[in-house]
């Protein structure tokens, strides 16, 4: 029978063995739990709490995915109610490792599925996203991709884990949070209570409290009378020019205000940049020039409405892929700046797989984990199935063979590079759409190469793409946990199953969320994936692009116009490219939301500098701010879901009023912004009190 051993003694051992073991070998490694102790780690309560977590989180993000273009990391929220509910039981720091480990997978298997699986809708490679046709084609996708993300890594995991110049700083983030002990029940009310104020805002949006958005008309010259002259005075080359157009206000929007406040003023702001350039520049400056055309095209009495979806239809038809083409040139420039790391990922991995492991039993247990032989043959199972699944999409097997190949080499290449971008950037950070972008054009003009064309070539093209983006983002997911467990003490073997077993539950259950919320956006009056209410931004490049390459759709001078606007961007030294050309891409009020929210994180942070704040006070703001923003979050995206369903089985939401008030939506932002900027300024502390864990999100 083990000894089950108390986190104080873990504690003492752990001290007494690192003094120890300091005088003798300084360089080795010492976990927070001695690799020695019996502490009780892969129990049955932390693996149901680890899988409720990531299903819960996993859909929230989905949620959030469709609607912002984007996710946020579900580590932090994992880790902070991972402890407050194993407290409750006594629970081993090892245990909250493995919950959190198996809650914040999810969050990756969702943006999997987000980036790629609307794309094959949005393409109409297909027809239809009901269960009967989509359930099992996604599933399937999703459980090769995330399987193998966690059996590539598992190749390149000692290498990157041990590697020293590698900060990882989300998992030492992470790993200090469990250490913080006691801190944990603080944190969790902060994050409980905010997910329920995100969750009130939300549905009493939804029941029409108040308006959430609000759009102005906006006159662009004088239709009719305006005119462009070619030339000087008297010249009869006159283009005759004007219309109106229309201008978004923020949305009312918890998750996009939290968005916003957790990536910071700067790159808010970044983002929000691209939605100023498209409805403050190219749709007036395209409304202008072609509002004598469109207007002959607009039926009889359509006035305002009608002019409203014709600058709607410039956006999406003009101006987005024009955007498409800069989110390119902005892919291939964030892999040109990772080359060094590209190459080096690529060589640890190959060293990994030629020198092997030791036998298991030679290892302590901090060290156990697959090994080589097991992973590989692992590997050769799920390429064998790879090859059926692709074949079934594309009714062809060459096409289905070539393309399980491609996903093997280049998805094994990205799953390590994924991985080592964690590393050095935190998977927060980590740019799997670019990665995934990369995959398809790579699959694109090689099934064009092989002759294969129309809704078969475009399907087995996403099919690829979808597989190498779930596999990165749980290959980088799954490092960064390796890398919390390495510092905690935990097991790398117990570790690898807990995920296995994650990921598996997540791919079984995500294709729910997104169901869902097709479903009701297209109840509520939607066209479903691509529209407004659910722009799912990367799953539309994808498709447009897949389209594009294979199927000779795309608008090349649109593209072209947008990679060079993204090389002037890299000449003019911007921050982020991408990020530009996802704010073109997005809702003009969905990027104006995420900048209020920068905002309020901007005046936060010049309301700590004149207090005089020290770093342990700053720190300990930015942890409140994070943890309430968090909360927000995943308070609107439940929520959204549960609205969701109301509307998915045809379940009236009461209303308040037929026509609400945006001014009534304002000020509720505004209490909001009141909230997250002076709440976590009231909870600096001490001067001289020491620095809680940084959130680092």
């Amino acid at each position: 029978m083990k000894e089950r051993v108390t986190e104080r003694s873990v504690m003492r051992d752990s001290r007494q063995m690192n003094d120890t073991t300091t005088e003798k070998s300084p360089s080795k490694h010492q976990p927070f739990v001695p690799e020695t102790a019996r502490v009780p780690e892969f129990t049955p309560l932390a693996i149901l709490l680890g899988l409720v977590m990531t299903v819960v989180l996993g859909a929230a993000n989905a949620y959030l995915g469709l609607r912002a273009g984007m996710t946020i990391a579900a580590t932090y929220p994992a880790a902070v109610i991972g402890m407050a509910v194993l407290r409750v039981f006594n629970g081993s720091v090892l245990e909250e490792n493995i919950a959190r480990t198996a809650g914040s997978i999810g969050e990756s298997v969702a943006a999997g599925a987000i980036f790629t699986l609307p794309a094959f809708l949005i393409a109409g490679s297909w027809t239809s996203f009901d269960p009967a046709h989509a359930y099992f084609k996604s599933t399937a996708l999703m459980v090769v991709g995330s399987v193998l993300g966690v059996l590539f890594v598992s190749l390149v995991r000692r290498s990157l884990v041990e590697d020293t110049t590698l900060p990882f700083p989300e998992s030492v983030a992470a790993s200090e949070i469990h250490k913080a002990g006691r801190r944990g029940a603080e944190a969790a009310r902060y994050l409980f209570w905010n997910i329920g104020a995100g969750a009130l805002v939300q549905i009493l949006g939804a029941m029409q409290l108040f308006a959430v958005d609000k759009s102005f008309f906006v006159r662009i010259g004088q239709a009719g009378r305006s005119f462009v002259r070619l030339g000087p005075v008297g010249n009869a080359n006159v283009l005759n020019a004007g219309a109106f157009s229309t201008f978004d206000a923020p949305t009312v929007s918890p998750a996009y205000m939290g968005v916003g406040y957790v990536i910071g003023p700067t790159l808010a702001a970044l983002q929000f940049s691209g939605g100023v350039l498209a409805w403050g520049v190219l749709v007036p400056l395209m409304m202008f020039f072609l509002g004598p055309q469109l207007q002959g095209m607009l039926p009889p009495g359509a006035g305002e409405g009608g002019w409203a979806d014709m600058a709607a239809a410039v956006w999406r038809y003009i101006v987005r892929p024009i955007a498409v083409g800069g989110m390119m040139v902005g892919a291939a420039y964030t892999l040109f700046r990772m080359g060094r790391n590209l190459t080096s990922s690529l060589g640890r991995a190959l060293a990994e797989v030629r020198h092997g492991a030791p036998p298991l039993e030679s290892m302590a247990r901090t060290e156990r984990y697959m090994g080589s032989k097991t992973v590989l043959s692992l590997i050769g199972v799920v390429f064998l199935a790879m090859i059926a699944l692709y074949v079934y999409i594309s009714g062809q097997v060459l096409a289905g063979v070539v393309a399980a190949v491609v996903m093997l080499l280049v998805g094994f290449f990205f799953a390590t590079v994924s991985g080592n971008l964690v590393g050095m950037i935190g998977s927060s950070n980590n740019p799997i759409s670019g990665l995934t972008l990369s995959t398809l054009i790579i699959a694109a003009l090689l099934m064009v190469a092989l002759g294969v064309s129309g809704p078969g070539g475009v399907a087995v093209v996403l099919g690829v793409a979808a597989v190498v983006c779930v596999s990165s983002a749980v290959a980088g997911e799954l490092l960064q946990d390796f890398k919390a467990g390495y510092i905690l003490g935990g097991t790398p073997r117990t570790i690898q199953i807990a995920e296995l077993i994650a990921v598996m539950v997540a791919s079984l259950v995500m294709y729910y969320p997104l169901y869902v919320l097709q479903v009701a956006n297209i109840k509520a009056g939607g066209s479903g994936f691509g529209d407004k209410a659910l722009p799912a931004p990367q799953a539309g490049l994808m498709a447009a692009l897949a389209q594009g390459i294979v199927g000779g759709e795309m608008a090349w001078p649109l593209v072209v116009t947008g990679a060079l606007f993204g090389v002037a961007m890299i000449m003019l030294k911007v921050r982020s490219p991408m990020l530009v050309a996802v704010g073109m891409y997005l809702p003009f009020s969905t990027t104006f939301a995420i900048f209020i929210g920068g905002m309020f994180r901007g005046a936060q942070e010049i309301l700590s500098r004149r207090a005089g704040h020290n770093e342990a006070q700053r720190t300990r703001v930015e942890s409140v701010g994070i943890l309430i923003a968090s909360g927000l979050i995943a308070g609107e995206a439940l929520t959204g879901l549960v609205v969701a369903t109301f509307r998915f089985f045809d379940k009236p939401v009461h209303q308040f009023f037929a026509q609400p008030l945006y001014l009534v939506g304002a000020c509720v932002m505004a209490a909001l912004g009141l909230m997250i900027i002076f709440l976590p300024l009231a909870r600096a502390g001490k001067p001289d009190d020491p620095a809680p864990p940084a959130a680092i999100m």
